[in-house]
């Protein structure tokens, strides 16, 4: 059964790597999104330098693969449950172990160089099976800080906080809450890690808005 889940982790990884920014903008532009604009491999992006559709269509297939993977290692582990005792079998350990696996997986991508995005799509699909009061709260969240900042980064990290804190204040009750807020927590870390520009350039009060030329 040990096996099992590994290869459940495996695959969530591999689903992770497939990386849906690099896809559609070289099915749109046939450029690499990682040469354009801010160079990064996500959502804002693709979204400016190829436009609204193949932005949205990044979004919606980044936190759909997310999806995939925790649904699948919920699914897994519940298997499992059934032959295996031990609280390491719990569901909600499986969906967000293999939820940060894909992150890992969207961020350092196997088939692209390592040279990813930064996880905030993706962790949408993730909250949706893990928390999903957690991710609709941070989508309002993120709507509010955006119309008021223009500012794609700020509302992703404050989405994020707000996700991680809320994912642990309602804490799935079959499992331990102390795994799952470290899963929880370097989740965060991995998607304020990789806005660290961003935050440089918010702390010194140049970070791009919405519509401004970068």
């Amino acid at each position: 059964m040990i096996i099992t889940a590994i290869i459940t982790v495996i695959a969530a990884y591999l689903l992770g790597s497939i990386n849906f920014a690099v896809i559609f903008s070289n099915a749109f532009m046939k450029k690499d999104v990682r040469e354009l604009g801010s160079g990064n491999a996500g959502t804002t992006n693709v979204m400016r330098t190829a436009g609204f559709l193949p932005g949205f269509l990044t979004f919606l297939c980044d936190a759909l693969k997310g999806y995939v993977a925790c649904y699948l290692g919920k699914t897994i582990f519940e298997y499992i449950s059934h032959f295996q005792t031990g609280e390491w079998t719990a569901p909600i350990y499986g969906a967000y172990i293999c939820g940060l696996v894909c992150m890992l997986g969207h961020v350092f991508p196997i088939f692209y160089q390592f040279k990813g995005g930064k996880g905030v799509a993706t962790s949408v699909g993730i909250f949706a099976v893990c928390c999903p009061l957690a991710i609709a709260v941070g989508l309002l969240t993120f709507a509010i800080v955006l119309v008021f900042s223009k500012m794609v980064s700020l509302s992703s990290l404050a989405a994020t906080i707000v996700v991680v804190v809320l994912s642990i204040v309602f804490y799935d009750a079959t499992a331990s809450v102390i795994p799952q807020a470290v899963l929880c927590i370097l989740m965060g870390i991995i998607v304020f890690a990789k806005h660290s520009e961003n935050i440089k350039r918010l702390l010194s009060g140049t970070e791009n808005k919405i519509g401004s030329r970068r």
